[in-house]
């Protein structure tokens, strides 16, 4: 195999990849014994027919795809190692020849990786996030607690109150005819949840169980079902049961319910650090985002379009990942949302943008500042993820490769050249 490569414009390069007619003609002669056992033609049996009768036959090309898609792959893997670029997506390959008793040439063009020049990114300016807990958002939290410790009471002597929660058995009609859909038995309504069209909730609120209510409302103009969207209705409605919510009071009691604490004192103590606790690691995130994307502004950098489709294809398929471990194909999510694998990628693209300018500007820093990650760094990190997946470290170990470690130690320095930034960041 021989290789010339050509550096384009805009971080581009184009690799012409010559392959030599025996390992073409090997290729070719493998594409027959694999599929010779599907070819028939009259006079022989079955698998039996010679490779140059069936090309006779069929055309000298015959065999080309199969044979082209066992050498390409083979081949750019190779010139990839020989190449001294670092090439950072997927060819888009065109073939320039192909034919028996000559050289098997084609060309890929590929994105280089951009160099950097950073700008400033020590004493990067942000905006101070505040990380104190309020008195409002402590009775919040605690409220939640308390609303999922309550429990339902169920109201006999009395009507329907705002708030209630009740069972209701109700029927629609519209100019005196009952319409499709507008009937319900032993349904669950929460008066003022909006659950209902506008109207309908309020006028049940005085309604005694068991006595039928008539409900006036019309529906909204843009109602999805088109033959009733603005018109007049009538419900003739029956409340069946009403329940209120009994929320716990708010004393010591409660506090040992729902904690390990003694008194609401410390309880609520506990609530303000935890909350105040998510706002730090929020800030954190923030920061270390504000601080990376003013170091991108003042960076330049060139970054080819194949480089970003390649990091949105690559997000579609991590996506399509995620979609098969919960038991759906990308093709049933696609149709279901009525889009398509190309239109998936296009939306992808900004993302895909920031987080590849975002790591070459950190790998700039590494390089700059020259971040090393240590063996104590790298042993301390297999602890992690062997106590993250419930592991031995050894076993975590075993199942990386060298590239993969490679990857990993790489990833820490990342990590270091964002504490190096944040923490030179100045807070205003």
């Amino acid at each position: 195999m021989s290789l010339q490569v050509e550096k384009l414009e805009k971080n581009m390069a184009k690799l012409t990849i010559e392959v030599s007619p025996e390992e073409l003609e090997g290729a070719l002669q493998r594409a027959y014994l694999k599929n010779r056992k599907q070819i028939t033609i009259p006079g022989f049996r079955k698998g039996k027919v010679p490779r140059q009768i069936i090309e006779k036959m069929y055309g000298s090309s015959f065999f080309y795809e199969d044979a082209v898609n066992e050498l390409i792959p083979a081949a750019y893997e190779k010139a990839v190692d020989e190449c001294e670029l670092e090439l950072v997506s997927r060819p888009e390959v065109s073939i320039v020849q192909i034919e028996k008793g000559k050289p098997f040439i084609f060309t890929a063009e590929v994105a280089v990786k951009p160099e950097v020049e950073l700008g400033q990114y020590k004493g990067i300016e942000v905006e101070k996030q505040d990380t104190t807990a309020t008195d409002e958002e402590v009775d919040k939290e605690i409220d939640k607690e308390r609303e999922s410790n309550s429990r339902s009471i169920t109201v006999e002597d009395r009507p329907v109150q705002d708030g209630d929660m009740t069972v209701i058995d109700f029927e629609g009609f519209v100019d005196g005819t009952p319409f499709e859909g507008g009937k319900g038995t032993d349904y669950p309504l929460t008066i003022g949840s909006g659950a209902f069209i506008p109207g309908f909730e309020e006028q049940l609120i005085g309604a005694e169980i068991g006595k039928e209510t008539e409900v006036n409302v019309s529906f909204p103009e843009d109602y999805h079902a088109k033959d009733l969207a603005g018109k007049p209705a009538v419900f003739k409605c029956t409340v069946k049961e009403i329940k209120v919510k009994e929320l716990p009071e708010l004393d010591d009691e409660f506090a040992q319910d729902v904690s390990d604490f003694d008194t609401m004192e410390e309880y609520r103590a506990d609530v303000r650090k935890k909350i105040e606790e998510r706002k730090a690691a929020s800030a954190k995130a923030k920061k270390e985002d504000a601080v990376i994307e003013k170091i991108i502004e003042g960076a330049k950098m060139e970054i080819p379009d194949a480089m970003v489709k390649t990091q949105a294809e690559q997000g579609v398929d991590e996506f399509a990942q995620r979609l098969e471990m919960q038991g759906m194909s990308i093709e049933q999510y696609l149709q279901y949302m009525g889009g398509s694998v190309d239109a998936m990628v296009e939306q992808y693209k900004p993302q895909a943008l920031k987080r590849i300018q975002s790591r070459l500007v950190l790998e700039a820093i590494v390089a700059a500042e020259n971040l090393e990650v240590s063996d104590e760094e790298l042993e301390a990190e297999y602890s992690r993820m062997a106590e993250q997946y419930k592991m031995e470290v050894e076993k975590i170990k075993e199942i990386f490769g060298d590239a993969d470690k490679a990857n990993i130690r790489e990833d820490l320095a990342i990590q270091k050249a964002v504490e190096l930034v944040t923490e030179a960041a100045v807070e205003k």
